[in-house]
Parts: structure tokens; C-alpha cells; sequence
């Protein structure tokens, strides 16, 4: 195929920018409430008279932990996917070579596989 499209355009980079700028508030945001849910959670006065007796509270401290981690790992994500638009290389998958289906970029933003790849792997 002489005519294969290699990348996105300028145009089609630009609105996956905005996609990806959007998500990357949006997650930040949510590592933030994530953030200070831990903080609160340790300075809470019942969770000090509770002491460490509180399985339910460790609980829930490990699993704003650990949202937070997925939260930072979302954002990384994301800022490689911008540092991809920026250097127009944003679409291409990084195991075939061939542009990833726009529909999966409009879902995961982020993504680096094709469904094709993705499914091989």
C-alpha cells in the first residue's frame, strides 16, 4: 500500500491533546482526593484512639494507597502519551508500526498497542 497513513494529522493530534489534557486533570484531580483521604484517614483523633486494633481501617488505608499508586502510574501514562502528540509520533503502535484504530484512542488515550498487538501479547 503506497499510500498507507504513517501518523495522525496535525488536526487529529491536536484533539487527542485536548483527550489526553482532560484525562490528565481529571486524574491528578482524583490523585489529589486520593492524597488527602491518607492524610485524613492518619491525622483522624478516632483513628489514633483505635490504635492499630482496627483491621477495617487499615483496610481502607491500604486501598486509597494503593488506588493513589494507580493513579501516579495513570499519569505517567499520560504525560508520555502528550510527549507523543508533541513529537508526532502519538498513534503509532509500538509493536507493528501501523497507526493504533482511533476508537481505541478515544477509550484509552494512552494506549501504545494495537488491539492486534495488545491480543498477541
Amino acid at each position: 500500500m503506497a499510500n498507507e497513513v504513517t501518523r495522525y494529522s496535525d488536526e487529529e493530534l491536536a484533539e487527542f491533546g485536548k483527550i489526553i489534557e482532560e484525562k490528565l486533570i481529571e486524574a491528578q484531580n482524583q490523585l489529589e482526593y486520593y492524597i488527602n483521604q491518607i492524610s485524613e484517614f492518619g491525622e483522624s483523633e478516632d483513628a489514633r484512639v483505635r490504635g492499630i486494633d482496627d483491621s477495617n481501617g487499615t483496610v481502607e488505608q491500604e486501598r486509597m494507597m494503593t488506588m493513589a499508586s494507580r493513579q501516579k502510574k495513570l499519569i505517567r501514562h499520560l504525560q508520555n502519551a502528550q510527549s507523543r502528540v508533541a513529537n508526532k509520533v502519538y498513534g503509532v503502535c509500538r509493536e507493528t508500526g501501523k497507526l493504533i484504530d482511533k476508537k481505541r484512542l478515544l477509550v484509552v488515550p494512552h494506549a501504545t498497542l494495537s488491539i492486534e498487538a495488545k491480543q498477541k501479547s
